[in-house]
C-alpha cells in the first residue's frame, strides 16, 4: 500500500512517550510501536548536538567516496568507536546495513565455498547469496541446530571453505540465534574443510537493544562470530551500517567490497551522531535505557498472555502477536490503526502461511500508559469479536 508520511513529532507529555502526526490525519497523534529505534537516542541532545556540528564542519555530505576523498575523521572516529564497543581489531562502515551484508558475503565466496543459511534470514543475505553464487547453496530449519549439525556433514567434500551465515536477532519475530550451540558445531566440523568454516551474523536488530549491556546475540549467548554485522539505523539512531572483524579481513574488503569502495558513505554528520550514540549506549544512559525497554518489553509480553493471546517471549523488544491469519491480521492492524497505534501487520506472503503477525516494537522512549493502551485497545477488539461470534 501506500506510505505513510510522517509531517511532525510532538514530544512526550502527561505520562505519554512521544506521538506521530501523518499527512491526511490531521492533528490525530498516533503511538508508534514499528520503529527500530529501540533506544530513543535519534531524540537525545548530545547525539542531535554531535551531528549539528559536524555537519558545520565538514557540510552535509562528504562529497566523494572514501577512496577518494571521502574519508573524514568522524568515520575513523566511528569506526574505532565501534571495534572497541564489540571487542573486535577493527570495523568498517557501509551506507547501510543493506549494502553491509551484500558488501561482506560476495567478496568472501568463490566457486569452492558453500553456504549454509538459515531459513528465515533476511532478504538482504538471501540476495547476497545469490549475488556471491557459491558452489553450493544449502538451508537449514529455522533454529534447528540438528538440521544444521547434517547439512554441515552434507557440505564435506563439496567445497574448501564453509560460510555459515544467520541472522542474530530475526527481525519478523524478535527470536535469536543459538550463537554458542551454532559455532560450536562449526569448530567440530572445521577439519573437513581445507579453508575452514566462517561464521558471519547479522545482528542488526540485536545490537543496541538486547543483552546486558546492548552487545547483541554475542552478550546473550556468550559466544562470537568470525564476522558481525550490525547497523546503525536501529537502537543506535542515525543511519547506516558496520562490520567488525579481524584487522586482516577488513583491509581485504575495503579493497574488494563494491558497495563499499564505488558508494558513498554516510555524512561525517551521521558518523559524529552515531559515535555518540555509541558512546551512550555503552555507559550508564544506555543501562537505564536498556532496563527500562526490558522492563516495558516485559509489561507488554506478560500483558498479551493474560489476554491469551500468542507471542514469543525473548527479552528483545520485537514482541510479536502471532494471529496465524491473514484476515485476522489485516482487521486488528486497522482497528489498531483508527485507535491511533501504529502497529505493522505481516501477512502471507510476506512471512508463510500460519506465521502471520502483528509485530510490536518496543522504545525506551514509551511508558506504561503507552503499553497499557496497546493492551486495553486489543482486550477490546477481542470483546468485540467474541460479540460478534
Amino acid at each position: 500500500g501506500a506510505e505513510r508520511v510522517v509531517t511532525g513529532v510532538v514530544p512526550a507529555v502527561g505520562g505519554c512517550g512521544p506521538r506521530w502526526l501523518l499527512a491526511g490525519h490531521g492533528e490525530k497523534k498516533f503511538l508508534r510501536m514499528n520503529s527500530n529505534s529501540y533506544l530513543g537516542l535519534g531524540f537525545h541532545p548530545d547525539v542531535l548536538a554531535a551531528a549539528e556540528e559536524a555537519a558545520r564542519i565538514f557540510g552535509t555530505g562528504p562529497g566523494a567516496v572514501r577512496f577518494i576523498s571521502g574519508t573524514y575523521a568522524p568515520h575513523l572516529d566511528l569506526e574505532a568507536r565501534l571495534a572497541r564497543f564489540h571487542g573486535r581489531q577493527a570495523c568498517m562502515l557501509f551506507s547501510a546495513a543493506y549494502s553491509a551484508v551484500m558488501g561482506v558475503l560476495p567478496p568472501l565466496i568463490n566457486d569452492e565455498t558453500a553456504v549454509l543459511s538459515d531459513a528465515l534470514n533476511h532478504n538482504s543475505i538471501i540476495n547476497a547469496i545469490r549475488l556471491a553464487r557459491p558452489a553450493a547453496k544449502l538451508v537449514y530449519r529455522h533454529l534447528d541446530m540438528a538440521d544444521l549439525e547434517a547439512r554441515l556433514k552434507e557440505c564435506r567434500g563439496q567445497a574448501k571453505r564453509l560460510i555459515v551465515v544467520t541472522d542474530g536477532i530475526f527481525s519478523m519475530r524478535g527470536d535469536s540465534a543459538p550463537l554458542a550451540e551454532l559455532t560450536a558445531l562449526c569448530r567440530t566440523e572445521e577439519p573437513h574443510f581445507p579453508e575452514g568454516i566462517i561464521t558471519v551474523v547479522d545482528d542488526s536488530h540485536g545490537v543496541g537493544a538486547f543483552g546486558n549491556t546492548g552487545r547483541g546475540v554475542e552478550e546473550v549467548c556468550n559466544a562470537r562470530a568470525d564476522i558481525l554485522v550490525a547497523t546503525l539505523g536501529k537502537a543506535f539512531g542515525v543511519n547506516g551500517g558496520y562490520v567488525v572483524t579481524s584487522r586482516q579481513v577488513i583491509d581485504f574488503l575495503r579493497e574488494s567490497s563494491p558497495f563499499y569502495i564505488y558508494s558513498n558513505p554516510i555524512s561525517p554528520a551521521e558518523a559524529a551522531a552515531a559515535a555518540r550514540a555509541v558512546k551512550l549506549a555503552a555507559g550508564d544512559q544506555g543501562a537505564q535505557r536498556l532496563e527500562r525497554l526490558r522492563h516495558l518489553t516485559r509489561r507488554l509480553t506478560r500483558g498479551f498472555k493474560d489476554l491469551g493471546l500468542e507471542t514469543i517471549a525473548n527479552d528483545h523488544p520485537i514482541v510479536p502477536l502471532l494471529t496465524r491469519d491473514t484476515e485476522r491480521t489485516n482487521k486488528l492492524a486497522k482497528e489498531l490503526f483508527e485507535a491511533g497505534i501504529l502497529a505493522t501487520g505481516l501477512a502471507y506472503p510476506v512471512v508463510p502461511r500460519g506465521d502471520e503477525e502483528i509485530r510490536f516494537q518496543v522504545s525506551a522512549l514509551h511508558t506504561e500508559t503507552d503499553i497499557d493502551l496497546v493492551l486495553d485497545t486489543l482486550a477490546s477488539s477481542l470483546k468485540k469479536d467474541e460479540r460478534t461470534a
